[in-house]
């Protein structure tokens, strides 16, 4: 029965930051690992994989019966080289009809992947070796561990008492400290180690390694950072709530908080949607379907909730959960991917996730010459957070022509790096700039890898294809600055365009959903 079943080795290097080109799903009422969407001339299709396949190994571990967020993890942390061992759907299909036991079939098809395993035990996965964000709350005893630096090692947590805070939050002997508090410390003296965990008066957050993650991240060529954490540690998570809209909408007011950026959720109506569905006041709004919105200003997360027409599902934190986020430097948003037991409801839908998220890294030039209604875009900031971003780019407008799309992040106005300068002194050189405007601009994604590897975002690095520029007879006199304008700059974010300024008695945005 089994002879007929011929399971295929797929072998796929990507480029370093780029995709392998597929999706991974598991779907409603279908068995196993789903590849989907393989795109053309991509490292899967040249590879073999197909549509429909269902990956039983990947680099020779059997992952057929594993959580889908496990199998998922184990290929983002394979590096830019996987090996998959798939079956087509009519195969898998007839395996499970018949009962055929897929572990042994594909164990002799697996060959030449042991080098690189994860680690087992008793036979299963237990997991593949990650570092650990740890949050340690101080008790009466203190955090219950003691410090050891050596030399060029680093500093390690040793002496841990057994039921100490730091024990309690997942930290083990011998651990070996990355960061504190978001701030990397391999490189720190012993001191200086000992002043970051004294930061704040009774709690700290730590990246942790261990000698076995520390081996196996070595072996693969990876990097230790807290974007491939476990996050399984930490004491408090984001929510997911799903809202069904009623006939006077879903019931709660969003305001954004011009200090800190945050999207804030209040004045939830009673008996309404969101009250119903366990939306609280003062809940952070961290992603719209999916969507990760805690970067974008307020009007481009009311219009991602308006253009939902039944129903919504929303990613929020109360303000200790943000907090606690905030201190490790990661979005609660990780946890659409990391969280270890997949929310409720998500195994009865249709899970897609990507083995890598696919972004295009390249910055672009924009050129442009004024229209009638001036540039096209707005130039806004966030208090306390870096970098100016443009959004409301208008359509068919001299910035959309040139290629200018919401939410870019601006790098250079006519040849000039801007990303330190201040808002005002670049708000002055564009209205310097007279007719025609050259920007360089990237995806916030695009911006965010570059400014975390430490990369000079240039033009030399954009891409070659440009948009046309629109025309000479859309000349049209510039754009002045209302005092509105300057007002909101000083206080969070304002914009070149004075007909999208509005002035609030508590510099907050406010809209009724």
């Amino acid at each position: 029965m089994t002879s007929v079943l011929q399971p295929r080795e797929c072998v796929m290097t990507k480029k370093p930051h780029m995709s392998y080109g597929f999706c991974l799903r598991i779907e409603q009422d279908t068995a196993g690992h789903l590849i989907r969407n393989v795109e053309k001339n991509s490292p899967a299709e040249e590879a073999g994989l197909k549509d429909g396949d269902r990956v039983v190994r990947v680099n020779g571990v059997f992952v057929d019966k594993e959580d889908h967020a496990q199998v998922v993890e184990i290929i983002r942390s394979s590096g830019n080289s996987i090996v998959l061992l798939v079956l087509d759907d009519a195969s898998y299909e007839k395996a499970e009809k018949e009962g055929v036991n897929l572990e042994e079939l594909t164990q002799k098809v697996s060959t030449g992947q042991q080098q690189s395993l994860p680690p087992m035990g008793n036979g299963a996965i237990t997991a593949v070796p990650q570092p650990r964000l740890c949050y340690l709350v101080k008790e009466e005893k203190g955090y219950g561990f003691s410090l050891k630096t050596i030399g060029q090692k680093g500093s390690f947590i040793v002496e841990l008492l057994p039921q100490g805070a730091a024990a309690k939050a997942g930290v083990q002997n011998n651990d070996r400290l990355i960061e504190i508090n978001g701030k990397n410390v391999e490189n720190d003296t012993h001191e200086e180690v000992v002043e970051k965990v004294k930061e704040f008066e009774n709690h700290v957050m730590f990246l942790l390694s261990n000698e076995e993650t520390d081996q196996y991240y070595a072996s693969q060529k990876m990097v230790l950072s807290k974007e491939s954490a476990n996050l399984r540690w930490l004491p408090f998570q984001p929510r997911l709530i799903e809202i069904q809209k009623g006939k006077s909408g879903y019931g709660f007011y969003l305001q954004m908080e011009q200090n800190t950026g945050d999207h804030v959720i209040k004045d939830i109506d009673s008996e309404s949607p969101a009250a119903k569905a366990g939306l609280k006041d003062k809940d952070i709004l961290v992603a719209v379907n999916g969507e990760q919105v805690d970067s974008l200003d307020h009007e481009s997360v009311v219009k991602k909730i308006k253009q939902c027409e039944a129903k919504i599902t929303l990613l929020v934190a109360d303000k200790e959960t943000s907090a606690m986020y905030k201190l490790a430097q990661i979005s609660p948003f990780s946890y659409y991917y990391k969280a270890q037991d997949p929310a409720p409801g998500t195994r009865e839908e249709r899970v897609e996730l990507h083995t890598e998220q696919k972004v295009n890294h390249k910055p672009r030039i924009c050129k442009m010459v004024k229209g009638p209604s001036g540039f096209g875009f707005n130039l806004n900031m966030i208090k306390n957070k870096p970098g100016l971003f443009i959004n409301q780019v208008q359509s068919q407008g001299p910035a959309d022509t040139a290629g200018v799309e919401n939410n870019d992040f601006l790098v250079e106005v006519n040849g000039v790096n801007v990303i330190n300068e201040s808002y005002d002194n670049v708000v002055t050189r564009i209205k310097n700039t007279g007719d025609r405007l050259t920007l360089l601009v990237c995806s916030k994604d695009a911006y965010t890898y570059f400014q975390s590897q430490n990369i000079p975002i240039t033009a030399s690095m954009a891409d070659t294809s440009e948009p046309p520029v629109y025309t000479e007879n859309d000349l049209s006199e510039p754009e002045r600055s209302s005092p509105e304008s300057r007002e909101r700059a000083s206080s969070s974010f304002s914009s070149l365009s004075a007909a999208s300024t509005r002035a609030y008695s508590d510099n907050n945005d406010d809209t009724k959903l």
